[in-house]
């Protein structure tokens, strides 16, 4: 009798912030990032020069986390979380551990969108979100195998999800996404009036 077996899954862990590590005030944490935003002319300048649409402090802040103590929380919480993924994902860290290499605020507008991309140099990315009003992107990520699938057929419309080449993941404000840092993604455009707000980070293995 034959039988089908599924190889090489691509993992997606989802979390409510608040299942590990301290309590992060998320009042807090979304004044926190239009504050920032609002005061750094520097991470402004970038924006404009290169044509991103709305808000990242990607290029400009590098220490969040020292700045202001909503952060320093925000990354104990996600160290837990990343630390619970890893376990999941059956990592032999030897002597190292996984740790946090950066960490940024992306702010997206009403027609704002980050283009397909992926986190090179790093281990486990994410993103965790602090507004997302009714009617804004979802998270798009993409088979991994798309390059090398060549003359293969388009999958079916009901194709269950594991064999789909494109899922969307719709998360909710609080909610923690991490993936591995090869898999590609993007957000496609904000559609909602109100601003999309959340925070992305990477962590390496040392």
């Amino acid at each position: 009798m034959s039988s089908t077996t599924r190889l090489f899954v691509t993992p997606l862990y989802r979390a409510a912030l608040s299942e590990h590590g301290p309590s992060v005030d998320a009042g807090e944490l979304h004044a926190s990032c239009l504050s920032i935003a609002d005061d750094d002319e520097a991470g402004q300048d970038w924006c404009e020069a290169n044509g991103y649409p709305g808000y990242t402090s990607y290029a400009s802040l590098t220490d969040l986390p020292w700045r202001f103590p909503v952060f320093g929380a925000l990354v104990r919480s996600l160290d837990a979380h990343v630390a619970a993924f890893a376990g999941e994902l059956a990592f032999d860290l030897g002597d190292g551990k996984l740790t946090l290499e950066d960490i940024w605020i992306n702010i997206l507008p009403q027609g704002g969108m980050h283009g397909s991309h992926i986190h090179p140099h790093s281990v486990i990315s994410g993103t965790t979100y602090v507004a997302m009003p009714d009617g804004t992107s979802a998270l798009k990520l993409e088979d991994p195998r798309s390059a090398r699938m060549m003359a293969a057929p388009p999958r079916r419309k009901d194709a269950p999800e594991d064999l789909k080449t494109f899922v969307s993941v719709a998360p909710k404000a609080g909610d923690v996404l991490l993936w591995e840092s090869w898999l590609r993604h993007e957000v496609p455009m904000n559609m909602s009036e109100e601003e999309r707000i959340s925070v992305s980070f990477n962590y390496r293995w040392d």
